[in-house]
């Protein structure tokens, strides 16, 4: 993992309004039960699995996802919202219990959004919920309606030119097999949008919660400080 601390979060900040969402998934706190003390990281996956918590694509677009249910579920979930992607307002059927990162995905059409883990580890389906970074695989698309939603094909300018930080993830090589990239580049404008001009450690820190299988960490630092001198 070459410098990376896994142990360190990508930012502190929070959104407040209406419906609440919570922390980023790497500020939360797992607390396990008293007698369960000492559980590891992997007794908490399997319980997590065993539970029937973590949801596969398969699992959400099966033959539940196609039959012709109501707009409003018998629990009174509005389905048919609208979303607030890209600066565009979008009319998609969502159901309840549906990730973020599944809608965008597979409804949307918008598969910049990578689904790495899919349980809040990787980082590569990272997207901007009211400009902050977000784990969209760990979000549930019912918890964004008021929300501004932007994904990486949203960072293109208004004459299809790039980003800042994509021209610098390019310009310093960072992307190797490439999919990883999305979630570093939102993480990456996160950052600079609150912090204009980072430390080498502060963009160290606040990418962190970005994996790159390939460790191409350092060439993803060099394009943080470099895009930081532009925008």
């Amino acid at each position: 993992m070459g410098d990376m601390d896994l142990s360190e979060v990508g930012h502190n900040a929070s959104v407040t309004g209406s419906p609440t969402l919570p922390p980023p998934p790497w500020e939360t706190e797992v607390i396990l039960p008293e007698n369960q003390s000492n559980w590891t990281r992997r007794d908490f996956i399997k319980g997590v699995i065993a539970s029937g918590a973590t949801v596969s694509g398969l699992s959400y677009f099966g033959a539940g996802c196609t039959s012709s249910l109501p707009a409003q579920t018998s629990v009174g979930v509005e389905r048919l919202i609208s979303l607030n992607v890209n600066g565009q307002t979008r009319r998609v059927d969502v159901l309840p219990s549906e990730t973020l990162a599944m809608t965008l995905r597979y409804k949307l059409g918008l598969t910049g959004t990578k689904l790495g883990c899919d349980r809040a580890e990787c980082g590569a389906c990272t997207v901007l919920i009211d400009r902050v970074n977000y784990y969209a695989c760990s979000t549930l698309t019912h918890r964004v309606r008021s929300r501004e939603v932007t994904t990486v094909e949203g960072l293109e300018g208004p004459e299809g030119q790039l980003h800042p930080v994509q021209q610098a993830f390019i310009d310093e090589l960072g992307p190797q097999c490439g999919f990883c990239t999305p979630g570093q580049v939102m993480s990456a404008v996160a950052l600079l949008e609150r912090n204009s001009n980072p430390t080498r450690e502060e963009a160290r820190v606040a990418m962190s919660g970005n994996l790159c299988r390939c460790g191409a960490y350092h060439h993803y630092l060099n394009a943080v400080m470099t895009a930081a001198e532009v925008v």
